[in-house]
C-alpha cells in the first residue's frame, strides 16, 4: 500500500514533468495587413515575448527577405508575388513554417 508522502511526491512530479514539457511552445502567425503587405506576431506559450526572433522570408529555396521581430514581436514585410514561406526560427525545435498560400 502507497503512503500519503509517496503519493505526494509522485503527483508533484508529474505535475512539473508535464508542465515543463508544454512551458515553452512557439506560436507564429502571419496575416496580409492591406497595404500591399504581410504582418507577422510571434510569442510563446508561456507568455514569453518573441522580441529578436529571426523570421526569414523563402521563395524557391533563397532567402528574399529576414530580420528580426521587433519589441512588439511582430515582423512587418512587402508581400512577394508568388509562392513563398515565411520562417520563424526561435532555434532548435522553436521553428514554424507558414507557407504565402496560407496567409489571408
Amino acid at each position: 500500500m502507497f503512503n500519503f508522502k509517496t503519493v505526494f511526491l509522485l503527483v508533484v512530479m508529474l505535475l512539473f514533468t508535464s508542465a515543463g514539457s508544454l512551458a515553452h511552445t512557439p506560436l507564429f502567425s502571419c496575416w496580409n495587413n492591406g497595404e500591399g503587405g504581410v504582418t507577422c506576431e510571434g510569442g510563446f506559450s508561456d507568455g514569453a515575448s518573441a522580441a529578436g526572433v529571426k523570421v526569414y522570408v523563402k521563395k524557391e529555396g533563397e532567402k528574399i527577405n529576414s530580420g528580426k521581430m521587433d519589441k512588439n514581436s511582430e515582423f512587418s514585410f512587402e508581400e512577394p508575388e508568388g509562392e513563398y514561406t515565411v520562417i520563424f526560427d526561435a532555434g532548435d525545435g522553436h521553428k514554424i513554417k507558414v507557407k504565402g498560400s496560407e496567409i489571408y
